[in-house]
């Protein structure tokens, strides 16, 4: 394929690093005491402004509602790929097959270094209940739409909250995209969105604040580190632009598919 090379086959050391510090200094700072204090202080004040107007307000309630849906999930994910694969935005049209195969392939990365940090957080007993469940007062959403709950998995409990995986996901794209993108304008749509999306879960009580921006920062972090400032994405987008073409040079033939930016080869 004649397209730049957007993964370096080579580690950023420095880079990498200042990934794992940063984690490492996020899972310390939550693990101080002190820090874990000031978690709870700020989680409890953002729990209850979040989530105490379902009460009151139908519309704020059926809002969120409809977000909590796991089919909503689906949504979220179509729009996160369509920006992606979206030529000649963050990436070039010529750039954006290799651009997917990167970041599913950190994705995976992520889904993996979860599974581990899970294990870890079991084991050293770092799992707690999600707000809806342990503070006073607050407002279940599957209690006004208990059909929702039963028929389209409505998330507003959980009792192995920590991290957010939901949130990883999101920051993850979040922290992809922003590497690359080229305007102060690419950089707001994207984290607006990402911080839009990680709402959901916060209002209706199925995470602390914590299990995102401590959870869910630290995990997107290490598989960005050890994703994108490694060969690991490079060799991965490789192989799969290799054992794929065949494929999308079938694809590229139909009428409507063979137009989208992911089917380019050539500038």
């Amino acid at each position: 394929m004649n397209n730049p090379g957007l993964f370096q086959a080579k580690w950023n050391l420095r880079r990498w690093a200042l990934c794992n510090l940063l984690a490492i200094g996020l899972l310390c700072f939550w693990l101080w005491p002190t820090g874990q204090m000031l978690c709870v202080i700020f989680d409890e004040w953002l729990f209850h402004l979040l989530n105490d107007p379902l009460a009151s307000n139908s519309t704020w309630l059926h809002v969120w509602a409809v977000a909590s849906l796991r089919p909503f999930d689906a949504v979220v994910g179509v729009i996160l790929l369509a920006l992606l694969i979206r030529g000649d935005w963050v990436f070039k049209a010529v750039q954006v097959r290799q651009a997917f195969f990167g970041f599913l392939g950190i994705l995976l990365l992520l889904l993996f270094v979860r599974m581990l940090f899970s294990k870890l957080a079991a084991q050293m007993g770092w799992q707690h209940s999600s707000p809806s469940m342990v503070i006073s007062g607050a407002i279940h959403m599957s209690d006004y739409f208990p059909g929702l709950e039963k028929t389209w998995e409505l998330k507003d409990r959980s009792s192995q909250s920590f991290p957010g995986d939901h949130a990883s996901v999101l920051l993850i794209w979040g922290m992809f995209m922003t590497v690359f993108a080229k305007r102060i304008g690419q950089v707001l749509v994207i984290w607006g969105l990402a911080l839009l999306f990680m709402m959901p879960r916060l209002v209706a009580g199925a995470h602390w604040g914590q299990d995102d921006y401590i959870g869910g920062v630290l995990l997107a972090l290490l598989a960005l580190g050890w994703g994108y400032y490694t060969p690991f994405a490079a060799k991965v987008s490789g192989a799969l632009l290799r054992v794929t073409a065949p494929l999308f040079g079938l694809l590229g033939k139909l009428p409507v598919i063979g137009r989208l930016s992911v089917m380019r080869t050539t500038a």
